[in-house]
C-alpha cells in the first residue's frame, strides 16, 4: 500500500501517463486509483472515437502540437498492439458561400500545424468521396481515423500492469493529508509521507500524486488544498444514430465548418468501428457531472454549476446558441434539419436517439472556455508533492500518448524523480 507515485484517475490520459512513468522509471512503484470498477468508464468510454488530425488548433499551441504528434503515436501504437482502426478520412464541408473563407483559413491553419495530406476539393470530388453529401467546397483530411478508445485505454492499463504498476479500482479518493508525526517515526512514514484515503476509509501512502480526474479535477484540487480554478462545468452531448439500413449513406467523417462565434463544433456524421453511424452531438448543460441521461440530476453538481459566475457569463454571451441547442435536444426534427444541410436524403424516420457523453469543460471566472492544457500544484506539504492535470481538453484521447510524455516530463521536473 506504499507507492512512489499515485495517479488518480484511470481514464485514457491517466493510464497513458502511468504507463509512460513506469516505463521511464522501472525501479519506482506506481499505482493508479480509480473510483469505478473498471478503467475508462467515463469520458474515455463515452467519446466519438475519432483520431483527430490537428486541423482546428491555433498554430504553435500545445493542442496543435500534441494532436499531430499524438495521432501519429496512436496509429503506431494500434499497429504494434493489433488494435483495429480505420483511417476513413474526414471532410469539413462548406454548404454556404460565407463559410468558404473560413474553410480556406482552416486549410492554411492545418498546413501550419503540419497535418498530412490536406487538400481543398470541389462539389464533384465531395460526391466522389461521399456520394450522398452536398457542399460547395470541402477540406479533405485523409489522415483522420476512428478507433475504439476504451480498447486503447484498456491496452494502456495492461501495459502498465505488465511493467509492475498497480491499479486499484473502486477507490474513490476523498481525502489527502500528510502522515502524522507518530507514523513518520516508521521508515514508511518518512519515505511515503502522503496519505490518500477513499470513501470507505481505506488508505494508501505515497511520495507524490498526479491527478488526471477529468470531470472531478477541480474538486480533487480543492481536496488537496490547491486552487479550485479553473472550474469544471459539465456539458452533455447527445448523439443520434442512423438506422442500420441507412448507414450506407456515410463513408467517413463529415463535419461542418466551425463558427468561431460559438464554443462547440456543431453536428457531424461519425462512423464507428462497429459499423454504426453517430450523428451529433449537441451541447447542453448537464445537471450531473456523470449524467448521461436527460433527467439525471445531482443537487450538488447543479448548484456548483449555476452558482458559478463564469457559467452565467458564458451563457449570456451565447444565449441564442444555447437556447437553440436546448430546442434541438428536445426535438428530433430540429437536429435532422442540421444534418440535411449535408445529406438532404436523411429524414426523421432514418434516425434513432443514441448514446450520450459528458464533456469536462474547464471554465474561467470570466466565462471563457479554457482551451489549452492546465497543470498546477500548490504550496505547502501536499501542494508541493502534487501535480494536477486540470484541463486535458479534446482531442485528449487522440493526443493521450503525447500528453503522457509531457506529463512525465513535468513530473520529473517538479518531483526530481
Amino acid at each position: 500500500s506504499s507507492f512512489d507515485v499515485a495517479v488518480v484517475g484511470a481514464g485514457i490520459v491517466g493510464l497513458a501517463s502511468a504507463r509512460e512513468l513506469v516505463r521511464r522509471h522501472p525501479s519506482l512503484s506506481f499505482a493508479v486509483l480509480e473510483k469505478e470498477k473498471e478503467p475508462a468508464h467515463h469520458q474515455s468510454g463515452h467519446n466519438s472515437g475519432v483520431i483527430h488530425s490537428g486541423i482546428y488548433y491555433k498554430p504553435g499551441s500545445l493542442k496543435a502540437k500534441l494532436c499531430v504528434q499524438g495521432a501519429a503515436l496512436c496509429y503506431e501504437y494500434c499497429d504494434q498492439k493489433g488494435i483495429p482502426y480505420k483511417q476513413c478520412g474526414k471532410l469539413i464541408v462548406a454548404v454556404e458561400q460565407d463559410e468558404i473563407p473560413r474553410l480556406k483559413a482552416l486549410y492554411k491553419r492545418g498546413l501550419q500545424n503540419n497535418v498530412p495530406g490536406l487538400k481543398l476539393i470541389g462539389p464533384k470530388e465531395i460526391q466522389a468521396k461521399e456520394p450522398f453529401c452536398r457542399g460547395l467546397m470541402a477540406l479533405d483530411s485523409p489522415y483522420t481515423g476512428i478507433v475504439n478508445y476504451k480498447q486503447v485505454a484498456q491496452s494502456y492499463a495492461e501495459d502498465f500492469q505488465e511493467a509492475g504498476g498497480t491499479i486499484l479500482t473502486d477507490f474513490e479518493v476523498t481525502n489527502m493529508e500528510m502522515a502524522k508525526e507518530s507514523s513518520s517515526e516508521s521508515e514508511d512514514g518518512l519515505n511515503y509521507p502522503v496519505l490518500v484515503r477513499n470513501s470507505k476509509g481505506e488508505e494508501i501512502s505515497c511520495r507524490h500524486i498526479v491527478t488526471c480526474a477529468g470531470l472531478y479535477s477541480d474538486r480533487l484540487s480543492e481536496i488537496s488544498g490547491c486552487s479550485p480554478e479553473p472550474r469544471i462545468v459539465p456539458f452533455r452531448g447527445d448523439y443520434l444514430v442512423l438506422k442500420p439500413e441507412k448507414c450506407y449513406m456515410v463513408k467517413g467523417n463529415i463535419y461542418p465548418v466551425p463558427n468561431p462565434r460559438f464554443p462547440f463544433l456543431g453536428f457531424h456524421f461519425t462512423p464507428r468501428m462497429d459499423g454504426s453511424i453517430w450523428l451529433g452531438p449537441n451541447a447542453v448543460l448537464a445537471f450531473k457531472r456523470e449524467g448521461y441521461r436527460l433527467f439525471d440530476f445531482s443537487p450538488g453538481d447543479f448548484l456548483d454549476a449555476v452558482t458559478y459566475s463564469g457559467l452565467w457569463k458564458l451563457v449570456l454571451r451565447n444565449l441564442s446558441y444555447g437556447l437553440g441547442e436546448m430546442y434541438r435536444a428536445c426535438f428530433l426534427s430540429a437536429q435532422v434539419k442540421q444534418l440535411q444541410k449535408f445529406i438532404p436524403e436523411v429524414t426523421v424516420g432514418d434516425v434513432l436517439r443514441g448514446p450520450s457523453g459528458v464533456r469536462a469543460q474547464a471554465l474561467d471566472s470570466d466565462g471563457n472556455l479554457v482551451d489549452d492544457f492546465v497543470f498546477d500544484g500548490g504550496s505547502g506539504d501536499i501542494g508541493s508533492r502534487i501535480l494536477h492535470v486540470r484541463n486535458a481538453p479534446s482531442p485528449a484521447a487522440t493526443s493521450s500518448l503525447a500528453i503522457a510524455q509531457m506529463i512525465a516530463d513535468e513530473v520529473k521536473r517538479r518531483f526530481d524523480l
